[in-house]
């Protein structure tokens, strides 16, 4: 709005006389709208457009979005900025996750580290709304490709038993991120500043080209076998266990044939697993940040709602480390997934039925929705893992974190729709969305097979057989087509190693 000089105090009078009521029941006045004013009179007959605005600055002393004055016929930048970073997500989920398949976890890991540094930096200093959106997207691509190539490299390294305890845990180092995003934008509360805080951390990465290796999963797949043996008897002597001299060559292991991502969709079964696994990441992602964005409209403190929506993501991981080998991979992500959908689904009676004495009851459902959406983000992570095959688990999970990014992209319009739908029901309308559909993807998620205690598919054709039939597992069927192999694997002993693979 106009900033004009006042000669004499300020009065609700001499505000009514300038600025028009607003027309819903949010705002006391409007905020993009004034009446004509020359230098002699005011016309109260007529609005004209704000050219200039002073903010409140209680919650936050500058944004980009203020420095910017992406507000009123702009305010949709905001969205469009956040729909970049995730397009730069889905991008950097499925080109990093083949690149990994191609050249490696670790290599490609290095890459994305040395790009978020570089471009979380850069972006403090985004002189204008278009370079921001472009770095905004270059750290999208980066952070989520380094996040999936973490997640991969943990599971890969261990065995089945382990996959919990390597696979769960990482989404709790993601929540003390968020606790100190919060903590930043605190004490801070000026956009450049918070920017500088949160990506300088990220040069600690270049410290693990001498910290992790590569998968001996993937050096396999790629008969490499020298590089994994040193790898594995690495590991075996950290953990004192005695390993042959000789663990894997090309007699010991079948190489797996050269798969593609495409090879997932190549059949009725993996295209029907592949698409649900899809629908339930864009769902999660969709949930997960959209009711973080629709924080601001669920009244009472920012800080603290964000504070709380962090926090409740802690017992979320928790209770999948608990609950995952107990009940299973399938019937625990339902389980979050209907969570979350009824607390969203919920909210709408507080909302429009009550006023602001019952505002605790709506943070509490959008916190279990928040928990549902953290929970299941933990657990499809666990579960798309172990039903993609091995030569193309990294571009498999890529893909799939690509899809969500499409649910993470539609996330800030539709919780716009709290703004842009006036009344309560405006209110009320994103966390409806989000709890509809994550209950179709949690009934949907019922239909693939159980993963717990299975062996991880390394083919294609292992994929395609894993689940067929019940509570067999994929040695055992490798071969079912063929019954003289079949005869000869059952004679065949097989001893497990640390990480899980058979020889």
């Amino acid at each position: 709005m106009t900033r004009m000089k006042y000669t004499v105090p300020i009065t609700k009078d001499l505000i009514n006389s300038y600025i028009p009521l607003s027309n819903d029941d949010v705002h006391l006045y409007r905020q993009c709208q004034l009446y004509n004013t020359t230098s002699v009179t005011v016309d109260n007959s007529s609005l004209v457009g704000c050219n200039e605005w002073v903010y409140e600055q209680t919650t936050f002393y500058k944004t980009f979005t203020s420095q910017e004055n992406l507000v009123c016929d702009d305010a949709l930048k905001t969205s469009h900025a956040q729909m970049v970073f995730y397009f730069g997500v889905l991008v950097g989920d499925l080109g990093f996750g083949m690149l990994s398949d191609h050249i490696g976890r670790k290599k490609t890991f290095m890459i994305t580290a040395v790009l978020l540094l570089v471009s979380g930096l850069g972006a403090s200093w985004a002189p204008e709304f278009y370079s921001f959106a472009v770095l905004e997207f270059i750290i999208g691509a980066a952070i989520h490709g380094a996040f999936m190539i973490c997640c991969v490299l943990g599971v890969e390294l261990v065995g089945p038993k382990k996959r919990v305890y390597a696979g769960v845990p990482i989404h709790m180092f993601f929540t003390i991120g968020l606790f100190y995003l919060t903590a930043c934008a605190y004490f801070f509360r000026d956009w450049f500043t918070v920017q500088i805080a949160v990506s300088a951390p990220c040069v600690m990465y270049l410290a693990y080209w001498w910290l992790i290796p590569e998968s001996p999963r993937w050096l396999i797949s790629k008969e490499r076998y020298t590089e994994a043996e040193s790898i594995l008897h690495t590991a075996a002597k950290a953990n004192k266990v005695v390993l042959p001299e000789k663990i894997v060559d090309s007699k010991t292991i079948e190489s797996a044939k050269e798969g593609r991502l495409w090879h997932l969709f190549t059949s009725r079964i993996l295209f029907f697993r592949t698409i649900v696994i899809f629908w339930n990441w864009a769902v999660i992602s969709m949930v997960y940040y959209g009711v973080t964005m629709h924080t601001g409209n669920l009244g009472g403190n920012w800080y603290f709602n964000f504070f709380i929506l962090a926090l409740v993501e802690i017992p979320a991981v928790l209770s999948c480390i608990f609950l995952l080998d107990r009940m299973g991979r399938k019937k625990l992500h339902c389980l979050c997934m209907f969570v979350a959908g009824f607390s969203c689904l919920g909210t709408i009676f507080p909302v429009l039925f009550g006023g602001d004495e019952l505002q605790p009851l709506t943070l509490t459902l959008a916190v279990m929705g928040k928990f549902g959406s953290a929970a299941a983000f933990s657990v499809v992570y666990i579960f798309s893992l172990e039903l993609y095959p091995t030569i193309v688990r990294n571009g498999g999970m890529g893909a799939s974190s690509c899809v969500a990014r499409f649910g993470g992209m539609a996330a800030p319009y539709i919780a716009k729709l709290g703004d842009l739908v006036s009344g309560k029901f405006g209110q009320a309308l994103p966390l409806v969305v989000f709890g509809a559909c994550s209950v179709s993807a949690g009934l949907l998620a019922l239909m693939l097979p159980e993963t717990l205690n299975k062996k991880l598919p390394d083919s294609i054709k292992d994929a395609e057989k894993f689940g067929v039939l019940k509570d067999t597992k994929v040695e055992d069927i490798i071969y079912i087509d063929d019954p003289e192999k079949d005869k000869e694997l059952e004679k065949k002993d097989t001893t497990e190693i640390g990480n899980g693979i058979k020889y």
